[in-house]
């Protein structure tokens, strides 16, 4: 592009996050942005930040300093952070960070242009973090009234794929928000309560980029399973029927879902669906039903096992993934014990496993009977013992099997070899020629590693 601007993401987080720097990229690129393939070449730096655990926190920080000498050196640098801490924190990180430019909240990304338009014409240092538009925004130094914002989600441009359009696989946010409020999680306080997007607007964004040669999308918002269609009583089973007729669509993923609102007609799903993959992510978090209650997540273990076996008998293949949380305040060793038991009988094809921190304003951020760090980390590291383990043992059952790949572009280690997924969501990597790039392929399975697997072409 001619006289075009430099723009440099970094993504932190979700892939609620990755799709909003999508979404950055295709606003900005109307703007005369592109990318700028590293920092020092950029006119204009975000940095797209979650907030979710303690840890993913403190790289947002680490990264904003990493910053500061770049912007001593160039003033006219935007520098912008967005996303969960941006959300959380607000005003205040303009005053912990004097070089910071614009701080912008996970409800204002529409309103981008105006923002950096502001900064730059105005010299303005601006905190923009309303939730579900309306109030007027504070702005360092004056108040500045929105009679008529644009909407948080517009059909069309913003959803556009970024680029030249020659992806295989993407994201598609068809809710956002929660209205959960596990004790444990901040999500609610930083992404609002739960709206869906209408499903039109989803079949033609999923439509379009199905013309544009995607073969594969994942549906993601905070709990899936709570869509309703935007008012219109649209249920996500409903949405899921209605993308699984779109032609050009190979495969349909998503995530992510809560144990309590699986019902029986999205378990069903599997056995219905024929593009919807045979793979869910289903958090448990504990296996402790003490634990369970304290989280405030509305079921038992019982009812997680049910719900397993539900899955299973709809979907004999099906793979489930889950995330598991350790250290939760008052957790006892009965109850870590009992989430050990839990993860041997379900046999999980793979976790996210994690240290519990404190996440005000969310309500066990007040308990005080903590988990000594130590004591999580040996928690933490016997769950991944015995995952890792399993994990092994079931990929390695999988050696002699013939299964359908979807090839997703050249594998990472080795530029001459290909790589893709089963409908199982297994990475697989194998010979072949780049033209089968966007295609399904019949392969044999003749290797198997923890992360991955190898094949040959049938």
């Amino acid at each position: 592009m001619k006289d075009a601007k430099k723009l440099y993401i970094q993504t932190f987080g979700c892939q609620m996050n990755v799709r909003d720097s999508e979404r950055i990229v295709g606003i900005m690129q109307r703007l005369n942005y592109e990318p700028a393939g590293k920092p020092s070449r950029a006119d204009l730096i975000l940095i797209n930040t979650c907030s979710i655990r303690q840890k993913v926190e403190h790289k947002t920080y680490s990264a904003l300093g990493r910053f500061k000498r770049l912007k001593a050196r160039k003033p006219e640098l935007v520098l912008g952070l967005g996303g969960c801490v941006a959300q959380q924190e607000g005003e205040a990180l303009l005053e912990r960070f004097p070089y910071l430019d614009l701080v912008i909240g996970t409800h204002q990304i529409h309103r981008l242009p105006e923002l950096i338009r502001t900064v730059r014409e105005r010299k303005e240092r601006i905190a923009a973090t309303t939730l579900l538009n309306g109030s007027p925004e504070r702005f360092r130094g004056h108040t500045l009234q929105i009679p008529n914002p644009s909407p948080r989600w517009t059909s069309g441009q913003d959803y556009q794929i970024p680029g030249n359009g020659n992806r295989v696989k993407a994201l598609v946010t068809v809710m956002e928000g929660c209205d959960n409020y596990c004790s444990y999680c901040i999500v609610p306080y930083v992404r609002g309560r739960e709206i869906s997007r209408s499903s039109d607007d989803i079949l033609r964004e999923i439509t379009d980029l199905a013309q544009c040669g995607v073969r594969e999308v994942t549906l993601i918002g905070q709990n899936v399973n709570s869509y309703r269609g935007n008012g219109s009583g649209t249920s996500f089973p409903d949405l899921l029927e209605r993308i699984n007729g779109i032609t050009g669509l190979f495969r349909i993923r998503f995530t992510t879902t809560h144990p309590r609102d699986l019902s029986e007609e999205l378990i069903g799903s599997f056995g219905r669906r024929e593009k919807l993959c045979e793979h869910i992510h289903l958090p448990l978090q504990s296996g402790s039903d003490s634990v369970l209650r304290q989280m405030n997540r509305g079921y038992s273990r019982e009812d997680y096992l049910h719900k397993v076996e539900q899955l299973r008998r709809a979907s004999s293949g099906i793979a489930i993934s889950t995330d598991i949380l350790v250290g939760f305040p008052g957790e006892r060793e009965e109850d870590f014990n009992d989430t050990l038991d839990l993860l041997k009988r379900v046999r999980f094809d793979a976790i996210f496993s994690f240290k519990y921190s404190h996440r005000p304003p969310a309500s066990a951020s007040r308990l005080s009977e903590d988990v000594p760090e130590e004591e999580k980390g040996r928690r933490l590291g016997l769950i991944q013992d015995v995952q890792r383990q399993i994990t092994l043992e079931k990929n390695r059952e999988l050696i002699g099997n013939k299964e359908e790949v979807l090839v997703e572009g050249p594998s990472r280690r080795d530029p001459e070899w290909l790589t893709g997924r089963t409908r199982s969501n297994r990475v697989v990597n194998f010979p072949g020629d780049k033209d089968l790039i966007g295609q399904l392929v019949p392969v044999e399975i003749t290797k198997a590693y923890q992360n991955s697997l190898k094949a040959e072409i049938l």
